[in-house]
């Protein structure tokens, strides 16, 4: 697991004990080990946004932020995919990651599926002339 891969790993760690339930000693002992690895440029972000009573950290799912709901940027997947920098959603400000399986959904998404209820086919307009004479 490269660098990238596992600071986003430790942001989502620190993101779901936050959001926990359970507060004891061992969990705010996992919390500052956990603030203690992450740059602080980073926990700066995150901790923004965390006041604000949004999560810092979302994943990317189907080229959409799950966290906003827009689409995000062709660039800015293959960047996660490739683990060259850590992302920014452009609407929401969340950091984004891209889950182990999401990377092999594209090639499934290439394939056209039948839709499970198509559409029936559209009957043919009458033309203005037939409209006119009747």
């Amino acid at each position: 697991m490269n660098a990238l891969n596992e600071l986003l790993q430790d942001l989502i760690k620190l993101q779901s004990l936050e959001f926990s339930e359970v507060e004891d000693k061992e969990t705010k002992a996992a919390m500052t080990e956990l603030r203690a690895k992450i740059p602080s440029q980073i926990l700066g972000h995150y901790d923004r946004l965390v006041a604000k009573g949004k999560k810092g950290i979302t994943t990317v799912r189907d080229q959409v932020c799950t966290g906003c709901h827009m689409r995000v940027p062709i660039g800015g997947i293959m960047a996660l995919k490739h683990g060259e920098d850590i992302q920014l959603c452009e609407n929401c400000g969340r950091y984004l990651y891209l889950p182990p399986a999401a990377e092999a959904e594209p090639a499934k998404a290439a394939e056209p599926t039948a839709h499970p209820n198509p559409k029936p086919a559209r009957k043919p307009r009458k033309s203005k002339k037939s409209l006119q004479t009747v």
